[in-house]
């Protein structure tokens, strides 16, 4: 019982040292007395975290497993200058198994955690108290926080570098090339998650070292603040991605493909999207999730336009429930809408463009486009979304109506109202590891779960996913929308994805897209006059906590 042994003497030191000194503590001064209490009070919470831990080492057993083996705590001296006793933890080789949420990949874009729920995620990991404060890695992710958690601030990452090319793109006589790399990379995204935390109140500022189209210049992903403290409930105010799709609510980390459907893309960036300014919040319940934002311009709008008079304003509304589930069923149904209530002004007027990429997310020129549609009133779009898990099995859908509205006066010429249309359908089958699962918090499906970590000489190999979608996006209203000649187009992408996860915190993806572009004069430097087809092989590595 070394453990007892050196606390009682410990112990037994503190009392020896307040009794002795009682006689100069009546001959010290105020200052000396108020010095030699805090000396007490130090030691005190010093034994108070020694005699807990070494109750809890002696009190606890770990169940055996036949593939992992844990290593017992040391009790070790800490430098001379530093709290007297620490703990240190003898490295310890994690292999599993996991249940439930603890196996799925960590998403390093929340949901955020109350307070209560930042506690109990922090309790569940080993940490080292050091003074008044407490270092750990609750989901993998260093965080520093007061004994009582009070105060916490912690560093997250996402990493995904994308490699890959295009085949297939020769460019009809008269048509310009475009850009479509053969093979190239892109640093898609290069997240580093800063959180600082007081209780319920959690401020996060996220900066963004990757992009959408080609890497080597730095943004901001999100830089909001916080309240968590309602029941299930997430109140944010600040630059926020706001989600209205069950694929964007899935988070970029979770994606079965690289990126998201075209049409999810695009609704999505009307008044919600990365960095937008928001207010609202959003509740949720085992069965059910409502989610309502108001809505303004994006981070770095007025900087990359310095004519805009009038910024914009909008809304987003989401709703969705699980009407059925079961050990092997899982229903998902859900809605939603956005709204612009009125777009930027600049010194071109309220204007607006619909373009994407072909889902391949290497600084491609983008074939689809709405053209230029002017003296625009108001944006919006809703549609359903329809997801049904059996087993294995995940299949997945979304469709959604955009519409555009024109503002007309005497000087202008009449304008029509346009109307766009697009959809998906996904389906996933989960070869080994566990399925992917619904988490209710987000009213989405994540990840499959890794109950071992890779390890072959003991047959673990994590996770393996294979996925197919079909994705058909058209923008074409009517003749001559973007002006004289320039019409919308359609675009259509089948793609087929293989995504390995040898543990939580990294994953491995390959994709192959085919897509097919109707012609519009709309896309610049005549790339698209007679419409385009080609095909893709890009793969992605990703590393998140």
């Amino acid at each position: 019982m070394p453990r007892y042994h050196r606390a009682s003497t410990l112990l037994a030191s503190a009392a020896s040292v307040f009794l002795l000194s009682t006689p100069q503590v009546f001959a010290a001064s105020d200052s000396e007395v108020s010095e030699l209490r805090r000396e007490m009070d130090a030691m005190r919470r010093e034994m108070h975290v020694l005699q807990s831990r070494v109750a809890k080492y002696e009190h606890t057993t770990t169940a055996s497993n036949a593939h992992a083996t844990h290593a017992p705590h040391r009790l070790v001296d800490a430098p001379a200058n530093e709290p007297q006793p620490v703990f240190a933890e003898a490295p310890v080789a994690y292999h599993g198994p996991r249940q439930g949420a603890d196996s799925h990949t960590v998403l390093a874009e929340g949901p955020l955690l109350s307070w209560k729920e930042f506690r109990a995620a922090s309790a569940k990991d080993e940490e080292v108290h050091i003074g008044g404060m407490q270092i750990g890695f609750p989901n993998g992710r260093p965080t520093i926080a007061s004994d009582d958690k009070a105060y916490a601030f912690s560093v997250g990452l996402l990493f995904q570098e994308d490699i890959g090319g295009f085949l297939g793109m020769a460019s009809a006589p008269r048509e310009g090339a475009g850009n479509f790399n053969k093979f190239t990379q892109n640093a898609r995204r290069l997240r580093l998650y800063f959180s600082w935390r007081y209780k319920d109140w959690v401020v996060n500022v996220t900066p963004d070292f990757g992009s959408s189209s080609v890497d080597g210049s730095v943004g901001l992903f999100e830089a909001n603040l916080n309240y968590t403290g309602l029941h299930n409930t997430t109140l944010t105010v600040g630059y926020f991605q706001p989600r209205m799709e069950e694929e964007s609510a899935e988070r970029s980390g979770a994606f079965e493909f690289l990126e998201r459907p075209t049409i999810v893309d695009l609704v999505r960036n009307l008044a919600g999207g990365v960095a937008r300014f928001s207010v609202g919040g959003e509740h949720y319940e085992k069965r059910w999730l409502a989610a309502a934002y108001f809505t303004g311009q994006k981070y770095g709008d007025r900087s990359k336009d310095t004519t805009i008079v009038d910024s914009q304003t909008g809304a987003v509304v989401r709703v969705a429930g699980r009407p059925y589930l079961s050990k092997d069923i899982d229903v998902h149904v859900g809605a939603g809408a956005t709204s612009v209530f009125k777009v930027n002004e600049n010194s071109k007027g309220r204007q607006i463009t619909l373009s994407d990429n072909m889902e391949v997310p290497l600084g491609e020129t983008n074939l689809l486009t709405s053209g230029a549609l002017t003296n625009v009133a108001q944006i919006w779009a809703a549609g359903p979304q329809l997801a049904l898990r059996w087993k294995r099995f995940l299949l997945k859908s979304e469709y959604y109506h955009i519409g555009v509205q024109r503002a007309n006066n005497a000087e202008a010429v009449h304008l029509p109202s346009l109307g766009f249309d697009g959809w998906y359908v996904s389906a996933n089958y989960t070869v080994f590891g566990k399925p992917r699962a619904y988490n209710e918090k987000i009213a989405a499906f994540t990840t499959p779960g890794v109950e071992y970590d890779f390890d072959p000489a003991h047959n673990h190999w994590g996770a393996l996913e294979v996925s197919g979608r079909w994705s058909v996006t058209d923008l074409y209203g009517e003749s001559n929308q973007g002006g004289t000649g320039i019409n919308g187009n359609q675009q259509t992408v089948w793609q087929g994805g293989l995504n390995w996860y040898p543990n939580r915190h990294f994953k491995f993806m390959l994709d192959y897209a085919r897509f097919i572009v109707s012609r519009s004069k709309g896309v610049s430097g005549n790339v698209n006059l007679f419409g385009r087809d080609g095909n893709a092989v890009v793969g992605r590595v990703q590393a998140s906590f």
